[in-house]
């Protein structure tokens, strides 16, 4: 085990260096934060799934002009059916080809297609220009709508024009995603100061936890704006460093700060209170943050984009925290010194073990299994909750409402059109020696047209053959137009697409199963050609791809997190109960934060106060393994904080009750204040505008509340009492003293 008072004395000693260092970094990364919203990507996808794989060959292999789109959803105007409606559409499309960028326009005055036409509405499809910066088209997108809306609304006043798509979507999520946690950040930090201020009585002594806390995030995502250059990273990871940066910044950094005013208090000199502070938190801090260095770090064994770029912001901002708490706030308070207790706004309580707590640990002792019982099974009946768990939101359901692209989806729901966005490409790859525009080709597409189009949900299948009309031949090819070309056909002419168009009232679930039986058949049987190879994407194939991958790896995931946090534990503690206990606490922990859940967003109840209409009918398939992975990191702070208190009292020479009732009485304040700021944090977040943050805001904020309270405070120190002795073996001889 590393020496930690030797540490702490070296960096009180050098902290000039110490401060130095982190100046440089500072200089280095806190610039490179600011452009952490451009560097991060905001697509999700499963690289190395089929679905991947077919959006990428649509990019390289293909040379459609709608490779890169957008849609321009138009409400409160005339059907193109009529004149004035068709009048009104070429006005719009006249003026949008104008706009720098602008490669093709498709809508019904190319094809009289429903697809184009809605209740109340109708939908124009712009083609992009793949080389230029997308922000700069969406820009330019956004001007010209704005003129042409200012210009038409004296004729159709109720007329109203959104971009949606992919790009625009992509722009938003950028723009929103950012201005989400400025807001988060916004509700947190003036309650998450009035927590420290009362805590601490002091304003000086208030505002060095949070500095700690918001230098870390700005430190880490300084570091991952610089990752971002060597592999894809997704904007979620700014929610949660953010999240994790804010609580666990804080947390540290108060528990540095208690035990340094403890220890002034105690009549040492500021020098001194800092070694002692930084040698007995720094353990502490060093075993806490392993164990949620293991949490995320067993998230990078899931091939998922987003995931693991949470996995990696949550290690980088972890880390970054340990250190600051571990080396700059040691050398920070050693020349702060004793105006540590500058800006008092209240009378300082003594350091002495709360009066309150001690009375609470006594009663503890006295009836471990009465407060076991009375305490433990509401937090069951919680979890028992999370059995009745279901992963199962639409994909277009988590897009902010705020956000022009997301009213645009919301537009082609009640126009009936939204079965657009979930456009299913199939790539049928040909044998070789089969042209594309030939007759056996021509047939498999038909073919396999017709089969799909039996599955339920399905409306119909566009295709060469579908463009072309009823009747092939020899010439057929030569009448077709170039963008229906590049569209369905390849550039080095080994494959055709097919677009599968989902009905209006498809339900998820048959999608799914078409995608599974799709690439379950034998290619050969469906389009009658030997050697054809048949590949699914879409929305529909992406999400069995990503639920798949999550399934795939959750078990192993969730033991390589428990393996790792026992032997952490143990190499920590030298204990075999402690560990033990404690990852049985932290699964009754996750488990209630996951009934949470299903009591919010799936049944229903306070969905409310989130900002959500009504409920989403279960949670995304990424979340249980978030929350797990997440939760099961930061609850055993409280643990850690706990049980490295009452072993270090034991240690001392106290009897197992009397160490007992000492750690809860001199950690109870620090839990529990540390435990209101994590929760103020994370409850912050779960007001945001996207509702995967809102779900783990709330379960975040729910299994803290939970752990820091009923779990820490009751239950474990009940167990702890009923193993008594042996809850130190084989560290602490058994044979050592007893309750006597």
């Amino acid at each position: 085990m590393p020496n930690w008072a030797s540490w702490a004395h070296h960096i009180v000693r050098y902290r000039g260096l110490v401060l130095g260092t982190w100046l440089v970094a500072g200089a280095l990364l806190l610039p490179a934060s600011r452009r952490v919203a451009q560097s991060l990507d905001v697509t999700a996808r499963v690289p190395g799934s089929e679905s991947a794989a077919v959006d990428s060959m649509l990019r390289t292999r293909f040379s459609s002009p709608y490779s890169s789109w957008a849609a321009l959803v138009i409400t409160g105007c005339p059907a193109p059916t009529d004149s004035a409606g068709r009048a009104l559409l070429r006005t719009i499309v006249d003026s949008l080809q104008r706009v720098p960028g602008v490669t093709r326009t498709l809508s019904w005055l190319d094809r009289s297609d429903t697809m184009f036409v809605g209740q109340g509405g109708m939908l124009l499809v712009v083609g992009l220009d793949a080389g230029r910066s997308s922000d700069a088209l969406v820009v330019a997108l956004h001007a010209a709508r704005d003129t042409l809306q200012s210009a038409l609304r004296a004729s159709y006043p109720d007329l109203t024009m959104r971009w949606t798509g992919f790009m625009p979507v992509n722009y938003d999520l950028r723009r929103t995603g950012s201005a989400d946690v400025a807001a988060a950040e916004t509700r947190a930090l003036p309650l998450t100061l009035a927590l420290l201020l009362w805590a601490f009585g002091a304003v000086v002594a208030a505002l060095l936890p949070l500095l700690a806390g918001l230098t870390a995030i700005g430190m880490a995502l300084g570091v991952t704006v610089l990752l971002a250059r060597f592999t894809t990273l997704s904007i979620l990871l700014v929610n949660v460093v953010t999240m994790i940066g804010l609580g666990l910044g804080i947390d540290y950094a108060l528990l540095i700060v208690s035990r340094f005013r403890e220890a002034l208090s105690a009549g040492h000199s500021p020098s001194e209170s800092a070694a002692i502070a930084g040698a007995r938190a720094g353990h502490t801090i060093a075993i806490s943050g392993l164990t949620v260095v293991i949490g995320f770090g067993a998230l990078l064994g899931i091939q998922l984009t987003e995931l693991r770029s949470i996995a990696i912001g949550g290690l980088i901002v972890t880390l970054v925290s340990m250190l600051i708490a571990m080396t700059l706030l040691p050398a920070v308070l050693s020349g702060l010194g004793r105006a540590i207790e500058l800006g008092r706004v209240r009378r300082r309580q003594a350091a002495a073990p709360s009066p309150r707590w001690q009375a609470w640990g006594a009663y503890v002792t006295r009836r471990p299994w009465t407060v076991l019982v009375i305490a433990g099974a509401p937090v069951v009946l919680l979890a028992l909750q999370a059995l009745r768990l279901r992963t199962d939101v639409e994909a277009i359901d988590w897009l902010p409402r705020a956000m022009e692209s997301g009213q645009g989806v919301q537009d082609l729901k009640r126009m009936g059109r939204s079965a657009v966005i979930a456009t299913m490409p199939v790539i049928l790859e040909l044998p070789a020696g089969t042209l594309p525009a030939g007759e056996k080709s021509w047939r498999a597409m038909r073919q396999l047209s017709e089969w799909i189009t039996t599955n339920p949900g399905i409306a119909r299948v566009r295709s060469l053959a579908s463009v072309a009309g009823a009747n092939w031949s020899p010439g057929t090819a030569l009448f077709l137009s170039s963008d229906a070309r590049h569209t369905f056909i390849s550039r080095d002419r080994k494959a055709v697409t097919l677009d599968v168009l989902p009905r209006e009232d498809a339900d998820r679930h048959d999608l799914a199963r078409l995608v599974q039986r799709l690439r379950a058949a034998d290619p050969d049987s469906l389009t009658g050609l030997s050697g054809a190879r048949i590949q699914i994407g879409g929305i529909p194939a992406f999400q069995v791809d990503y639920g798949a991958a999550v399934k795939r790896r959750f078990q192993v995931i969730v033991a390589l997190a428990i393996a790792g946090t026992l032997l952490a534990l143990f190499v920590g503690f030298r204990s075999v109960l402690v560990p033990l206990k404690a990852v049985a606490l932290n699964l009754l922990s996750v488990l209630g934060a996951l009934g949470v859940l299903v009591l919010v967003f799936q049944d229903g109840h306070g969905v409310g106060w989130l900002g959500l209409d009504r409920p989403v009918g279960g949670v995304f398939s990424s979340v249980p393994l978030l929350v797990f992975c997440i939760v099961f990191g930061l609850s055993m702070d409280y643990e850690v904080f706990l049980v490295a208190r009452v072993r270090e009292a034991r240690l001392a020479g106290l009897a197992e009750r009397d160490a007992l009732i000492e750690g809860l009485a001199r950690t109870a304040g620090v839990i529990t204040s540390a435990a209101a700021i994590m929760v103020a944090v994370f409850a912050a977040f779960a007001l945001g505008q996207f509702v995967l943050v809102k779900m783990l805001g709330l379960a975040l904020a729910v299994a803290v509340a939970l752990d820091a309270t009923v779990v820490r405070l009751a239950i474990g120190p009940a167990l702890l009492c009923l193993a008594g002795k042996w809850n130190w073996w084989p560290g602490i001889p058994v044979r050592g003293q007893t309750d006597a």
